[in-house]
């Protein structure tokens, strides 16, 4: 069931029954008009503003749970991860799958460069995949430690930074330098956040935080100074004497079935300058339980970092903890301006905080099972 809440009163003004299955993530269109509910097998779009309970459109062809969803900036298209291995994009016009692409693992998390034209997305076997649209290929893997789960990653609304969390609780940070023809990538960071399972990971979007959800019950919020000097503390991985180039091929060629061309009017898959999205409507799922490659055959940048860097590990500054919750906590959501940020936790509550004081502003009950998943759209007065 999605609730959608009043902010200030803490009131629930709509409720939308999605009783086929769980809702596993929650995303708002960037015009505001449109909820993204992904469940198993599927996404359905919601109408926000209308007390129309009926499915707008339905997205259809993931044979698992879907982990993750996002739009493009301007709505055209959407892409979705899943427990079914892959990462699909969808014209948000047709509802047809515009691309697919194949993770070797399950895959928890996908998210859109702010240029538009690449994706990132992490896999239960410890690899992140970025994706370039317009050349339809990966470009880069990322392999922070073998066979530990990447549970989630985020990018800097200016595409400065990548950030990802594992099932350890560990935290690692790349920065993003992008050139007319390529994006590179340098380890920076990387530090243990949690004792335990990291659920959840974002970048405020003034990129001034890094909130990191754990199953120790706790948010924790992090201080990043894009100026410091020590945030670039992790040196690449060198080339040991005799071994084989770093770059290398994660899966082979892909089958046909692994990578679909655009229909002559599909979007265009074409990088850009990204625009910040701001939210203000707050909507939050429950479910009753919650589970714990490549599209072409040019060789890749991989990048092992850990071997390298297990020895300088070096937190980013600790800037508060949010410690009310009961249960583990799956996931979060910043304000525009990045002052607040609202929490969902098994404990069947969301919570919005103000980050700044670590206290709770308003806390919603009347989830009867766990709150999973959560959207923020505060340009309004309705969340």
């Amino acid at each position: 069931m999605n609730r959608f809440w009043e902010a200030l009163s803490g009131i629930c003004s709509r409720t939308i029954q999605h009783p086929e299955s769980q809702v596993n993530r929650l995303c708002i269109t960037p015009d505001k008009k449109f909820l993204a509910a992904a469940g198993r097998h599927h996404v359905r779009l919601y109408d926000i503003k209308s007390s129309n309970p009926n499915v707008i459109m339905n997205f259809e062809g993931h044979t698992n749970n879907i982990t993750g969803v996002a739009f493009h900036c301007e709505g055209k298209w959407m892409v979705t991860s899943s427990e079914d291995c892959t990462v699909r994009v969808w014209d948000t016009r047709s509802g047809q799958i515009q691309r697919s692409y194949t993770h070797d693992h399950p895959v928890n998390d996908v998210v859109i460069h702010p240029n538009q034209g690449e994706l990132v997305s992490a896999d239960r076997g410890g690899v992140i995949m970025i994706w370039d649209l317009g050349d339809n290929k990966c470009t880069h893997q990322l392999i922070p430690e073998d066979d530990v789960s990447i549970s989630s990653v985020s990018i800097a609304s200016d595409g400065s930074l990548l950030a990802a969390g594992n099932n350890k609780g560990d935290v690692y940070m790349w920065r993003m330098f992008q050139s007319q023809e390529t994006t590179t990538l340098s380890p920076c960071r990387v530090f243990n956040a949690h004792k335990t399972y990291l659920t959840r990971l974002l970048l405020s979007p003034d990129i001034k935080l890094l909130a990191t959800c754990s199953a120790d019950h706790t948010v924790r919020i992090w201080r990043i100074d894009m100026n410091e000097e020590n945030l670039e503390l992790v040196p690449e991985l060198p080339k040991q004497a005799g071994s084989e180039p770093i770059a290398q091929y994660p899966g082979g060629p892909a089958s046909p079935a692994d990578s679909t061309d655009s229909v002559d009017d599909g979007p265009s898959f074409q990088a850009r300058q990204g625009r910040s999205r701001s939210s203000s409507n707050l909507t939050s799922s429950s479910h009753p339980s919650r589970p714990s490659t490549s599209a072409s055959n040019a060789p890749l940048d991989t990048f092992k970092p850990v071997n390298a860097v297990i020895a300088n590990r070096h937190p980013l500054p600790l800037e508060t903890i949010l410690e009310s919750h009961q249960r583990w906590v799956w996931d979060c959501a910043f304000s525009a301006d990045s002052a607040y940020l609202v929490t969902v936790c098994s404990d069947h509550y969301a919570r919005l905080w103000e980050v700044a004081s670590a206290t709770i502003i308003r806390q919603y009950n009347g989830h009867h099972r766990g709150a999973v998943c959560v959207a923020l759209n505060d340009y309004s007065s309705q969340t």
